[in-house]
């Protein structure tokens, strides 16, 4: 066999990356985010779940993340296993409160202004009080329960052995630096979906009601289907390259599509809304941010499965002496 490229890191592919703990964290909660956006499309494209019932979505949305949190557990569990972590209650913690403090504490940091407008459209505190409470008694135990058979369930297959000596790993060329990794893998999976961002916006912040779901769930599996495959194109050049440290990568770049979201959310401020006091700015790049971070989560967390799908069955069919 000629060692050339990515037969040359056989012995460091499959290497535990940094920050494991973090890393199984997000990992848990974009499965945790796809499954609940999978399961929401579908009811809402056969007609159980209609726009026109105000809050319908809403409340679907938050009792399926609550208790798709199991799922999440166990696919955390599973991975933190698998990159050789041993704290796994400390891991569990990480996966149950990660995503949910961060969007708790932009909720709870804008309710202040809402307040201070006196507007009707600030959450009350028993609602907030009851978000908490179905967090911390349902969605927390329910991390732990699925950690806790994730992480005692054999972890994954790995067809080569990992040296003791990390590979030194070689000067990259200039196009494979991470950030232009990230701008070039998200341009196809936004492309897939902008035309429906702009319905989606319209929806949210110009009163409109949005009914095309059966059209949104065949642009949800381009976009799934165009991460995935991106992905995998990147991170072979990059193991071509020499550089086995794919992990964080094969996350962050095939969330890219984010980026091109953020940037698109303001486009769409400038040029279709009227917004000119702080309060309603603030609101609408706090919303925006939310957005696109758990848009970054899932389509990484699809990137992630994909290539390391993909590393397993490369390295699987070559033989290594």
């Amino acid at each position: 066999m000629e060692e050339s490229g990515w037969k040359l890191v056989h012995g460091d592919v499959f290497r535990p990356p940094r920050f494991p703990k973090l890393f199984a964290a997000i990992i848990g909660s974009g499965v945790q985010i796809l499954c609940m956006a999978l399961i929401i499309l579908v009811l809402a494209m056969f007609g159980m779940l209609s726009p026109a019932s105000r809050g319908a979505l809403m409340t679907a949305g938050i009792f399926l993340y609550v208790f798709m949190a199991l799922v999440a557990g166990y696919m955390s569990g599973r991975l933190y296993r698998t990159l050789r972590g041993q704290q796994w209650k400390s891991a569990a913690f990480w996966t149950a409160t990660l995503y949910p403090a961060y969007i708790f504490s932009i909720g709870f940091f804008l309710n202040f202004f809402v307040w201070g407008k006196e507007s009707s459209s600030a959450i009350p505190i028993p609602t907030m009080l009851a978000l908490f409470a179905l967090w911390f008694f349902v969605a927390m135990p329910l991390t732990f329960i699925g950690y806790f058979f994730g992480f005692r369930k054999q972890s994954y297959d790995h067809p080569v052995r990992t040296n003791q000596i990390p590979r030194q790993v070689p000067e990259q060329v200039w196009y494979m630096h991470p950030i232009l990794c990230l701008l070039m893998a998200g341009i196809l999976p936004f492309g897939a979906m902008f035309i429906e961002l702009f319905f989606i916006l319209s929806a949210i912040w110009e009163n409109q009601y949005y009914y095309l779901f059966g059209f949104l769930f065949l642009v949800f599996l381009i976009l799934v289907i165009s991460c995935a495959q991106i992905s995998i194109v990147m991170v072979y050049f990059q193991l071509c390259g020499e550089d086995y440290h794919w992990w964080w990568r094969s996350l962050v770049t095939s969330g890219g599509s984010a980026f091109y979201i953020a940037l698109y959310s303001v486009f769409y401020l400038v040029t279709k809304l009227e917004i000119t006091e702080f309060v309603p700015l603030l609101l609408y790049f706090s919303y925006t941010s939310i957005m696109v971070v758990s848009v970054w989560i899932f389509t990484g967390t699809i990137g992630f499965y994909s290539a390391y799908w993909f590393i397993r069955k490369i390295y699987a069919a070559v033989k290594i002496d």
